[in-house]
């Protein structure tokens, strides 16, 4: 479908950067006219753009994300490139607090793998489950650990978990897109950012199988006191950086049974 000047004017007028790229993945995704102007009028009321057209891209690939989904940051294409590293075939690869599924579906798109997903949303759910079929994964309900299949424990051997951070004092600082659209419960890490990852370190041995490695996504300042927690649940850890994405990933290892 065509894009109008018009269209491109609204949305550069609204604050997009990039109002002529917006404007063309609308008009890819929408199936007629009537559609589009209603496209449109939601980005223009600042609906994020991944919500509006349905997807978002991520290591190549095409993310189905709904209203209420967290959406995947380009940052976070580091931590999938750090457990690459590490993640061969027929590993049991677990991502953890899964929102829209695109961590493990970009692992598992790479390699092949045995995949597993959970997350408490439902509506999460339902979207991971619709990312994972092309990769066979299966995605549960619940409250991190407490969603898996008993017969996983200590046999992981890729978690990946990119849990909230944003300490909760914090959050409104965050730009509205995020700040009114995405629900809190996948940005807010409580008074300090780590409440979510102190509570995954402390099962991931548990979980993990000797040998098996733990991502996460954190800020850089936060980083430190990231490795720290991991250490003191008995994984060695490394802070990994990548400056042009700005992105900063701890990586933990089980290395002792």
């Amino acid at each position: 479908m065509s894009v109008s000047l018009s269209v491109v004017e609204r949305l550069r007028a609204s604050g997009s950067v990039f109002a002529e790229d917006e404007a063309a993945l609308i008009a890819e995704s929408a199936r007629d006219e009537a559609e589009l102007a209603a496209m449109v009028d939601q980005r223009v009321a600042g609906l994020p753009l991944e919500y509006v057209v349905g997807w978002a891209s991520f290591r190549g690939l095409r993310i189905a994300v709904d209203p209420g989904v967290f959406i995947p940051r380009r940052r976070t294409e580091f931590l999938v490139a750090e457990a690459l590293r590490v993640t061969v075939a027929v590993s049991v690869v677990v991502d953890l607090g899964c929102g829209s599924g695109a961590l493990g579906a970009a692992v598992a798109a790479e390699r092949e793998v045995s995949l597993y997903a959970a997350d408490i949303e439902l509506a999460a759910v339902r979207c991971a489950r619709r990312n994972l079929v092309p990769w066979r994964g299966t995605v549960y309900q619940g409250d991190l650990f407490a969603a898996l299949p008993e017969r996983l424990r200590g046999q992981v051997d890729v978690l990946l978990a990119n849990v909230p951070y944003v300490p909760t004092n914090e959050i409104r600082l965050l730009p509205p897109e995020a700040r009114l659209y995405e629900p809190h419960v996948t940005l807010d890490g409580g008074p300090d950012g780590l409440a979510t990852l102190r509570r995954v370190a402390a099962g991931a041995m548990d979980w993990l199988a000797p040998g098996g490695h733990f991502f996460v996504e954190m800020s850089e300042h936060q980083a430190p006191l990231a490795r720290a927690v991991m250490v003191e649940h008995g994984l060695a850890a490394e802070i990994v950086v990548d400056d042009d994405l700005g992105a900063t990933v701890v990586h933990g290892t089980y290395t002792r049974r």
